[in-house]
């Protein structure tokens, strides 16, 4: 395989060694984020320095074989934006444990959540598929006990523990409510985390006042600040003998995820607590408080997590053959930092669904690497299947697709459009381009190597695209099911 095989298919069209996307983010972003981490992070307490991040060449798959299946780190963040870490562009979040994971991987410019919020992604990432395929993805996002992820459903863990996987989700679930829905009748193996969309980090009490830790189906007792729990939890999953089993964690962190409470905030935290056994539904979601300073120490709290569970994995003696995955579930909310993407959570704007991603692998894949290649969650699903030595359920068709050929063999993907459905708005992706259909009602087209912001509406110029991409998502559509009358 020559070099030129293993490029991306918009350098193919460029005919040039960067894709306008890479080099932009080469050029542009990743300097500033450079000059940002070497001004702002002491080089040897964050172990980032700005030849680290102007090293980042395009991906390029490794070379040589490795039999061992990986065991599987997937870290997610909740709402947590596309450039909220300083190796995605934040001026001034210091995120030096995320940043080194993705010197050591693949950081990915053009990844997507499957949705625009938190239950459906989850769904599109552990079915593998579309949100609208099911009547519990339909809910943006589920907030009652109506619906949930059907436990007969295939699930990524469920696929995985049928060849020999050990499963365990800790931290947030969001795919449906006790007695009927659970990540334990959804292929995990274990469980420790919450069901509901958010809680208050230490009373644990969610949105209708309910108090909502738990171990299995059982309540579990924990005041202490959330996000530490999950830390300790996951740290000791990683460095438990697991019988030379490989494994799946989903480890689901609720940080940086409203209300804005940081660890130590206990006045208020006690304040919410109150309002919510008052009967303050609007108290969780914490309007009136907040700032760019404390969402700052939340993410920047999460990254420190990270590192805790990084390093555990390291004095495991499992680091090599362990495959970590770190993104967001969607977009960034109201604190976050999106430049320069419009639009945030909720929407399918590129700041509603482009999410910061990082891949490491060391035993396959090298470091200091970065991919434009247009992927969304259910591909990372199909890909650890294939990973994992795991067939999908025929009776249930991925829509997502396995990237193990270009990550492992430098195969150049099968160009095929990326789809997006919430209520009021419609979104496709095709190569460069994005058909987008806002609450407005006009159809819109952009070019998003020139044009990331989606400013630039091409759609008058370009008629017979936007016609062909419209064309594919009303298909696509027609498959799914339709929302609830009313909704």
């Amino acid at each position: 395989m020559t070099s030129r095989d293993a490029q991306t298919p918009s350098e193919k069209r460029s005919g040039t060694p960067l894709s306008r996307r890479a080099f932009t983010t080469a050029v542009g972003a990743t300097a500033a984020t450079a000059a940002g981490i070497a001004a702002a992070v002491p080089a040897a307490a964050a172990g980032t320095t700005a030849d680290d991040v102007t090293r980042e060449r395009p991906f390029r798959a490794a070379r040589g074989k490795h039999a061992r299946r990986p065991n599987i780190l997937f870290i997610l963040g909740d709402d947590l934006g596309w450039a909220d870490l300083s190796s995605y562009g934040s001026p001034h979040i210091r995120t030096p444990h995320l940043d080194r994971l993705a010197r050591q991987g693949v950081r990915f410019t053009d990844a997507y959540s499957g949705s625009a919020t938190c239950s459906p992604t989850r769904f599109s990432l552990y079915t593998g598929r579309y949100p609208g395929r099911t009547k519990g993805g339909l809910a943006e996002p589920i907030a009652d006990r109506s619906v949930g992820l059907e436990p007969t459903h295939p699930t990524l863990a469920s696929l995985l523990r049928g060849v020999g996987y050990s499963t365990a989700l800790i931290g947030k679930w969001h795919c449906g409510y006790l007695p009927d829905y659970s990540p334990t009748r959804s292929g995990y193996d274990e469980f420790f985390g919450n069901f509901g969309g958010a809680l208050e980090y230490y009373s644990k009490l969610g949105l209708a006042g309910e108090y909502d830790l738990y171990e299995g189906d059982a309540e579990y007792k924990d005041l202490r600040y959330y996000t530490r729990i999950l830390t300790e939890r996951a740290s000791e999953y990683v460095q438990r003998d697991h019988d030379d089993r490989p494994w799946l964690l989903n480890l689901n962190f609720t940080t940086p995820h409203w209300p804005w409470i940081a660890d130590g905030d206990t006045e208020a935290s006690a304040e919410i607590a109150r309002r919510i056994k008052a009967g303050d539904r609007s108290a969780l979601r914490h309007g009136d408080g907040g700032s760019v300073e404390k969402y700052t120490e939340m993410v920047e709290d999460l990254d420190r997590s990270v590192g805790e569970v990084l390093k555990a994995l390291k004095r495991s003696g499992q680091e090599k053959d362990t495959l970590v995955f770190f993104a967001s579930d969607n977009g960034g909310e109201r604190f976050s930092y999106n430049w320069p993407l419009a639009g945030n959570k909720s929407s399918l704007q590129e700041g509603g669904i482009r999410v910061p991603s990082v891949l490491r692998w060391p035993a396959r894949i090298e470091g200091h690497q970065v991919s434009d290649l247009p992927v969304f969650s259910p591909d990372w699903t199909a890909t650890l299947l294939e990973l994992g030595g795991a067939r999908p359920d025929p009776a249930h068709p991925l829509d997502g697709v396995s990237l193990a050929g270009y990550l492992l063999r430098g195969e150049a993907p099968k160009e095929r459009d990326l789809f997006w459905r919430v209520r009021g708005e419609r979104a496709l992706r095709r190569g460069d381009w994005k058909y987008y259909r806002g609450r407005s009602g006009a159809d819109q087209l952009f070019n998003l190597a020139d044009d990331r912001r989606e400013q630039a509406d091409r759609a008058k110029a370009d008629p017979e695209r936007l016609a062909s991409l419209r064309a594919s998502w009303e298909r696509t559509d027609s498959g799914l099911l339709p929302y609830p009358t009313g909704s």
